[in-house]
Order: structure tokens, then sequence, then C-alpha cells
């Protein structure tokens, strides 16, 4: 009997102790947002198109839509024949020009020789001078014009004008494009998403402020957290457009619609942690600390309220009151 009643008060110490070291929380009421669900897309910053320099026929195409790109990487290749007998043509031109060049050097030595023995008069030294100068000013104009043909035909490549994810082609090998023409359009990679919210929300959207989105949208268990970056002035049919910054949508189709939940306004409630919130017999039970008792106290659950400082949040539309201590089960 002694043994059983030194274990009896043991038991009732560690019991003690355990209710004495429970974690609990004071519930105060806090300022939520009172959210609305509105649709948005995800769009890119910007759309640009990669055009080719020169007219040609497409001879090469390395990408496809959906494939990322990096600022500067070849795209496709544009080919042109009558640069190439263009450059054929000017190689002859050069060559000829180059032996004028040299005979007209070699006059002009000649001439200055004999001019200095007196055997020649000197306007026959400025004639030759004046040809060497003809001959040499030519062949670097054709030097010059060669340099400009190679140049186009090494615009002949297509390049991804930034970072981002090809959208469309618009081409395909073998097309004919003419200077200027888009080869493909390029969606930068920073992804935003745009609401179109209704014009009667138009007070109390701005620009920081967060939004939610539902994390099965991205095939995950947690919400998603975004701020808005910018509200345009302009309504459009009755709504306002706003563009938000959402971490990961760099993956997602451009285009896709996702639901949203903005902030319609403030209210206060009452939002503790979902994991304090037990259900027995479809009725849900918190545990106050009342004194050195906990009482088991039956409440209204509303609807989740997950926050970035709460993520499992849960809000109570009755049973509690400000102040009261929730011991964790």
């Amino acid at each position: 009997m002694r043994r059983l009643s030194l274990l009896s008060l043991i038991a009732m110490m560690s019991w003690q102790s355990v209710a004495a070291n429970a974690e609990t929380l004071t519930v105060a009421p806090r300022q939520v947002a009172d959210e609305k669900a509105v649709f948005a897309t995800v769009e890119s910053v910007s759309v640009v198109p990669a055009r080719g320099r020169i007219g040609g026929t497409v001879a090469q195409l390395s990408v496809r839509e959906g494939d990322p790109v990096k600022r500067g990487q070849p795209i496709a290749l544009i080919g042109d024949e009558k640069l190439a007998l263009q450059l054929k043509s000017l190689d002859a031109q050069i060559e000829a020009l180059q032996a004028q060049a040299n005979q007209a050097q070699i006059d002009f030595t000649r001439t200055e020789g004999l001019v200095e023995r007196g055997t020649l008069p000197r306007v026959k030294l400025d004639e030759t001078r004046t040809a060497l100068n003809v001959a040499e000013n030519g062949l670097r104009a054709k030097t010059a014009e060669r340099a400009v043909v190679n140049q186009q035909m090494s615009e002949g490549q297509v390049l991804a004008p930034d970072d981002g994810r090809v959208l469309k082609k618009l081409v395909v090998v073998g097309s004919v494009v003419l200077p200027g023409d888009p080869v493909v359009t390029v969606a930068q990679q920073n992804f935003k998403l745009r609401l179109r919210v209704p014009e009667r929300h138009a007070l109390f959207l701005k620009a920081g402020d967060k939004i939610r989105i539902d994390g099965a949208e991205f095939g995950d268990s947690g919400d998603k957290f975004g701020v808005i970056d910018l509200v345009y002035p302009q309504i459009e049919e009755g709504r306002v457009v706003a563009d938000a910054i959402v971490p990961g949508l760099g993956q997602y189709y451009v285009g896709d619609r996702l639901r949203v939940w903005i902030s319609g306004g403030q209210r206060d409630a009452y939002v503790i942690p979902s994991r304090y919130v037990t259900t027995r017999f479809g009725i849900d039970y918190v545990k106050l600390q009342q004194g050195a008792q906990q009482v088991s106290v039956p409440v209204q659950r509303g609807r989740a309220l997950p926050s970035a400082d709460l993520p499992d949040g849960l809000e109570i539309l009755s049973g509690l009151r400000a102040g009261d201590q929730l011991v964790q089960p």
C-alpha cells in the first residue's frame, strides 16, 4: 500500500508538471482581410518578337514552343544566296583592284626615279601619284563593301532578345522572310498575375496589398502569397486591372487562369492555429485554462485564414472571448 501511494503521488506530480508546462495561447482579436475570390491570369511582363535582320530563306530553326532561351542565344538561321554571289563578285573585283594598285605603285616608283634623273618632267610624277591614290582608294572602298556584305551574312543568325520562353513560332524551315519580320515570340521570364477586379473594390485595392492563392492551384499543400505591384488607373469593362508578383510562376503557362483571394477591407476576428481545435462526434472543442483546471469548450469553426505568420490559421466564430487561455491538446 505504501508503494502504491508513492506511485500515485509521483503520477500526480508528473501530470501537474505536464499541465503546467503545456503550451498556452492567449486569445486576442486581430485584423484580418475580408477576402474576395477573383480570377487572375498568368502573363509575361512583356512579349517581344525575335526578328530577322536580313531577308532570305529560313535555313534552320532550333527552338519550339515552350523552350527556355537566354539573351543572345541563336534561334534561327536565315540564308540568302544573293549575298554569297555578291561576296564572290566583290572578291574578284578586289583582286583586280589589288593588281591595279600594285601596277600603279610600280609606275609611281619608276617615274619618281626618272624624274630625279631629269629624264621625265615632274608633271608625269604627279599623274602617277594621282593614279596610285585612285587605285588605293578604290581598293579600300571595295574592301569596305565586302565587309558590309560579310556583316549581312553574319546577321542571318536570329538571336533571342531576352531571357524567357518561346511562346509561338511564326515561321518554319524554308519560309521566306523580309528584313524585320518576326521569327518567334519570346515571353520574358518574369511572369506576373494580372487581376481583373470589379470596380466596387477599387477603393480597397492598392499597391503593396497581399494576395493569397490556393496551394492546390500549384500542386502544393500550402497556400502561396504574393504582393500587388501595380494598379492600373484605367477601368476596363467595369473592372480594375492590377498586377501581382508571386514567386514560382516561371513554370506556368502564359494565359493560365488562377483563383486568387484579395482583400476587400479589414475586420476583427479570432484566429487561432487549427492544432488547438479537436473534433469529437462532429462538434469542435478547444481546451481553456481556468485556474488550475482545463475545461473543454465547444466552438463554432469558421473558414481557414492562413497567413504568412500563421499558416494554419482558423477563424473561430463563437465560443471564445478575448483573454481566454488556450491549451494545445
